[in-house]
């Protein structure tokens, strides 16, 4: 058979380009199909909900439990400034925030009275539970009394999505007065040494003479605990989706008592 020397050239730059094309599309699929990729561009599988140490995948979606944590107690009084204590006003936010998720959640309190309970039980108690989330809620103190507004840390991928949908409400719910660090990933007991996704909340800084008068209000502390409330709930429906790309992951040791301030 006779074959047109033009023709084979065609037929072979046709093939070439269609071959460098799957090639690109392949290379394309296994990027975008990586471990993240269901929550942070909204796709439909489903991620775990089993515990994991390190929490290197997307956030949680339908989850079924919510741990509160209210911060301090008992001999640990927390902060206290502008007569007000941060043990009394956690505990009281965090009464809130559970009449708020009941219903929609199993809520455990890990703490439900003025007690004490440390740090290393606290991660042992969120640790007992699958499919759940841990909220440890704060209220902060600083040498600068200028300094104010919520805050909200994270250390764990698996939280950045929750942590982003809470610290924007808590600073809608405050009216956007703030000067502090906003969200912030910080490898503390509580955000590291979790095996659930877990976020760590600072509503507002008592030493602030404005913050201060505000949480003294009932009706104010009820304004945020209904700004976590939402979020949680967001969160539970949709995933990470709208909450932005998810931050690396970081392999630290688990968080310990002697570590530096800050580390």
């Amino acid at each position: 058979m006779k074959i047109n020397f033009y023709n084979y050239q065609r037929l072979a730059g046709h093939c070439l380009f269609m071959l460098m094309s799957m090639c690109l599309l392949i290379g394309l699929s296994s990027c975008s199909s990586g471990p993240y990729e269901s929550q942070v561009h909204g796709g439909s599988r489903t991620q775990s909900l089993s515990q994991d140490a390190l929490g290197h995948r997307p956030g949680p979606r339908g989850f079924t439990t919510v741990i509160i944590d209210a911060g301090h107690g008992g001999r640990d009084s927390g902060a206290v400034s502008h007569g007000l204590s941060e043990k009394a006003v956690a505990l009281d936010t965090a009464h809130r925030l559970k009449e708020k998720l009941k219903g929609k959640f199993k809520v455990v309190l890990v703490r439900s009275g003025d007690r004490f309970v440390s740090l290393d039980d606290r991660v042992e108690i969120a640790n007992k539970y699958s499919s759940a989330i841990l909220v440890s809620l704060h209220y902060n103190a600083s040498r600068a009394a200028f300094i104010r507004g919520p805050e909200t840390y994270y250390w764990r991928v698996d939280s950045h999505g929750l942590a982003s949908r809470i610290q924007k409400n808590m600073e809608q719910a405050s009216g956007g007065r703030y000067s502090g660090l906003g969200k912030k990933r910080r490898r503390l007991r509580l955000t590291r040494n979790s095996k659930i996704p877990s976020v760590l909340l600072e509503f507002g800084y008592l030493t602030n003479y404005s913050d201060a008068r505000l949480v003294k209000s009932s009706a104010y502390r009820d304004r945020l605990a209904s700004a976590v409330a939402s979020a949680i709930i967001t969160q539970s429906k949709i995933g990470d989706r709208g909450t932005g790309p998810l931050p690396k992951p970081i392999n630290r040791p688990l968080s310990r008592s002697t570590d530096a301030p800050g580390s």
